[in-house]
């Protein structure tokens, strides 16, 4: 049986942007052999991959297609180039290409004030480097199961969680919203989300503008205690809102009614360690630098979103949480066009 991303897709004028002129009414085909298309308010032709992640290789697209598949998949790039004889640095390269797309993607069709966030579970994760340990912190949706964004750094520290609180601010859609945001015991967590989720008040005093919390804003912590590596006790407290609203919110986006708890994230952050080939612990397949982590968690991150169906939810979390129609196929995903500014991909 023939894979489909193996077989040629057809050409489809109507759906193409002039990346010259952009104009998008007088597309016409300029070549099928080539799969170059005509411009014809400017006069220019274009590749059919120009503005994607396939401009400028010069390999088959069912060849980039699937080795992308499999670096989404945990496979090692040392047994990629064993496997296709590709040198390293072409597939390192593919996979900054698939990170960088796979980064704006999620900043362009995720954290884009359409999502509905209920309840978002945030967590953090330590990886070693060949230049020492770093930390990735991820949130979650949980009722979607979608990963919202996630943030490297060589340091567990209050920049790395606003940056994390900033992206999940703007996924969601308005303030009027039921927010409650779980994390661990990191105490900078609290710090941050209070930091983030406010409105600005004017008072008709001089000096700064009053911030008011969002109205229907909720945080707990989940707080472990351990003895060297022996799990002592869990306790969970209520930092901010109220307990019977966080309940309700629990109830509605766990499906079933639950306590409180940041399962969701750390079942993501697992799903992380088995795709990530320089996450799963005691390998030699670890990055060489931060930059490689962030092309992995990213291209792994939006193939979780956009192409893997979740057995709970019988649809991709994507589809869950209503910013797709269908689940996509990796070639798909690597062929969605995004703005220019949105898209650094080399």
């Amino acid at each position: 049986m023939k894979l489909k991303f193996m077989e040629q897709l057809p050409l489809k004028p109507e759906l193409m942007t002039c990346p010259h002129c952009g104009n998008s009414q007088r597309i016409g085909v300029h070549s099928r052999q080539e799969r170059r298309y005509i411009c014809h308010a400017c006069g220019k032709t274009f590749a059919e991959t120009q503005g994607t992640v396939f401009f400028g290789l010069h390999y088959p697209i069912r060849v980039v297609v699937l080795i992308l598949t499999l670096l989404a998949h945990g496979c090692p790039i040392a047994a990629i180039v064993a496997a296709f004889l590709i040198d390293e640095r072409t597939v390192l390269d593919w996979l900054h290409r698939g990170g960088q797309h796979g980064k704006a993607v999620q900043a362009q069709l995720v954290c884009n004030g359409q999502v509905e966030p209920g309840q978002v579970q945030a967590d953090g994760l330590q990886a070693r480097t060949r230049k020492g340990k770093v930390w990735i912190a991820t949130a979650v949706s949980v009722f979607s199961r979608l990963f919202l964004w996630g943030e490297v750094s060589p340091r567990r520290d209050a920049g790395l969680v606003r940056r994390l609180m900033q992206k999940v601010l703007q996924a969601a859609f308005s303030i009027t919203q039921a927010v409650l945001i779980a994390v661990d015991g990191f105490a900078t967590y609290p710090k941050a989300v209070f930091q983030t989720f406010y409105t600005k008040i004017k008072t008709g005093r001089p000096g700064c503008l009053r911030h008011l919390l969002w109205p229907d804003l909720h945080v707990v912590q989940v707080v472990r205690q351990y003895s060297g590596r022996v799990l002592k006790s869990v306790s969970r407290r209520l930092v901010y809102g109220s307990l019977d609203r966080v309940y309700e919110i629990i109830a509605m986006t766990q499906v079933e009614f639950g306590v409180i708890n940041t399962a969701f994230s750390e079942r993501f952050n697992a799903t992380l360690r088995a795709r990530l080939p320089a996450l799963v612990r005691r390998t030699r397949n670890l990055a060489r630098a931060t930059q490689r982590l962030e092309d992995e968690l990213f291209w792994g991150g939006v193939v979780y979103n956009f192409c893997t169906v979740h057995t709970s939810l019988g649809a991709t979390p994507a589809v869950a949480a209503g910013l797709t129609d269908h689940t996509r196929s990796v070639e798909e995903l690597l062929r969605l066009r995004l703005p220019r500014q949105a898209h650094s991909t080399p």
